[in-house]
């Protein structure tokens, strides 16, 4: 097959985009690429960013986050504190499901409910509703929720949990919503079809009324996890937007006149892993034995681990400038960040005394995991760590899985270290769900793949979120991230900067939780 020249692919496609620009359905179908496909479209089973990306064209939250992540209105038009622990929402005026009928408080009380009985969840949404001790309908469109315990964070938390018809899912399994039953939703958005790992198609909701309406009468989205397919699929104008842009390819997209390209850097921290249990599976001493007991249970280790990234090298060599190196949980502005945390400094040499202090001259042998379809780079990245890693002694090798495997093999703890990313709006959301210990009756610790648990961080964090004032609250996470990070408890890399390409005629400004929603982008 004759390969095609960098050059007569962009001429293709400046030709394909005048045609379109000429052709009336430009202004009434949006077709754009993501780079990984959702486990299941039900809105309830997995609290995964593909996940909630498409499940949020077709339901809503009852409070919602701007471009910024800061709380504003969802399906709920306005709420109210009533005290420490009670909290009323009003639903919108006039919303309806896409079947037309009414969004009631009924509704709102089955789908706060459900999420603790979706089954076999690799990380269940629990963590937003554990902490509710009832949630009841006042009328048919108030819902007051009372929580066991002060929960100041509740808005934010309430931007997770998306609502469906109860008429429509009440006693539906995950596969059912994967077959189309059940999904009815007042999101923009009404399910035509969805093709699992392929696309899913969507037709305007002539039911919504929210504020973000679509431009589109009809939205194809496609999964493409490989990024240069995904990026030939725009040139080509098979579609018309993408996201995540081969950091390889970013000059040459900015330079086209046809395209633009939009970043944003996120709120989502790309990190380590390291596993604490007694033995772990991918840990060997240099002949390929395993070893009887973890090293990686030695903060000496883990520490020079982390001293062995460099971090800035990753920055500029392999996510072409589009990652911020960081040891924070959460960027500057974020509720809870804690600025007094440095970046850990590259020191190899000081990786390898550490090593041997405790008790590792020669080092270890040690399997790294990672994706190969969700994140900018992941198996890049992933590789570069590993080599940094064997440079200070420790062997390692490379393990890339796609993400719908990669991720219920790691909430099943099969790994040793694990490469992942978490956007977190605000400090508590990864200090609960990642760093916690395990306590899935409280929604702690739910996706904490390396069994970590430190009491004394987890009572300075419950104490956090029991506190109603603000200061004192972030003070509260600010020590408690400290404690973390003098723990090593996650190997933290670098803030990951959003990309998004789009044709000429079409602007898209980016978001803060690196989501990439069909609503939001506009004809010029």
């Amino acid at each position: 097959m004759k390969r095609l020249s960098t050059r007569n692919i962009f001429l293709g496609a400046a030709l394909v985009g005048l045609m379109q620009s000429m052709s009336p359905a430009w202004a009434q179908d949006l077709k754009l690429a993501m780079s990984s496909p959702p486990s299941s479209i039900d809105p309830h089973f997995q609290n995964l960013v593909p996940n909630t990306n498409v499940s949020a064209h077709l339901f809503e939250t009852l409070l919602g986050l701007d471009p910024n992540s800061r709380v504003e209105p969802g399906l709920a038009e306005s709420w109210k504190q009533v005290n420490d622990t009670t909290w009323e929402f009003r639903i919108r005026s006039g919303a309806r499901f896409s079947d037309g009928s009414a969004v009631t408080s009924d509704d709102v009380v089955f789908s706060l409910a459900r999420p603790a009985n979706v089954k076999n969840s690799p990380a269940p949404f629990t963590t937003y509703t554990k902490s509710f001790a009832s949630v009841t309908a006042v009328d048919p469109f108030t819902v007051r929720i009372v929580t066991r315990d002060p929960v100041p964070l509740l808005p934010f938390d309430l931007t997770s949990v998306f609502i469906v018809s109860k008429k429509a899912a009440d006693g539906l399994s995950t596969e059912d919503f994967n077959s189309g039953k059940g999904v009815v939703g007042s999101g923009p958005y009404r399910l035509v079809r969805y093709l699992r790992d392929d696309r899913i198609e969507l037709v305007r909701n002539e039911h919504y009324n929210g504020r973000d309406k679509s431009h589109w009468a009809q939205v194809t989205i496609r999964f493409i996890p490989n990024a240069a397919t995904r990026l030939a699929a725009l040139l080509a104008g098979d579609v018309q937007a993408i996201e995540n842009i081969p950091t390889q390819d970013l000059a040459r997209v900015r330079s086209d006149a046809n395209f633009q390209v939009m970043t944003r850097t996120s709120s989502r921290i790309m990190f380590l892993f390291a596993d604490w249990r007694e033995k772990s599976p991918f840990l060997t001493d240099k002949a390929g034995n395993p070893l009887a007991k973890n090293p990686l249970q030695d903060v000496r280790v883990r520490r020079a681990l982390s001293m062995a990234i460099n971090r800035d090298a990753l920055r500029d060599r392999v996510m072409e400038g589009l990652a911020e190196p960081s040891e924070a949980l959460v960027p500057v502005g974020s509720s809870g960040h804690n600025a007094s945390l440095k970046t850990m400094r590259y020191d190899p040499e000081g990786a390898r005394k550490l090593l041997a202090e405790a008790g590792y001259p020669s080092g270890f042998g040690l399997t790294v995991h990672g994706p190969n379809n969700r994140f900018v780079n992941d198996e890049k990245i992933t590789q570069a760590v590993a080599q940094m890693f064997t440079r200070v002694g420790v062997d390692s090798k490379v393990q890339s899985l796609p993400m719908a495997v990669y991720a219920p093999r790691g909430g099943k703890f099969e790994f040793s270290v694990s490469f992942i990313g978490w956007g977190g709006v605000e400090a508590s959301s990864g200090l609960r769900g990642l760093i916690a210990c395990e306590n899935p009756a409280k929604g702690l610790g739910v996706v904490n793949w390396s069994k970590y648990c430190n009491p004394k961080l987890d009572a300075v964090l419950m104490k956090a979120l029991g506190t109603m004032d603000d200061a004192a609250r972030d003070k509260l996470l600010q020590d408690a991230a400290a404690m973390a990070s003098e723990d090593v408890a996650l190997i933290p890399l670098y803030f990951q900067v959003s990309a998004w390409g789009v044709r000429k005629g079409i602007t898209y400004g980016g978001r803060r939780d690196e989501r990439t929603f069909a609503h939001l982008f506009k004809p010029q």
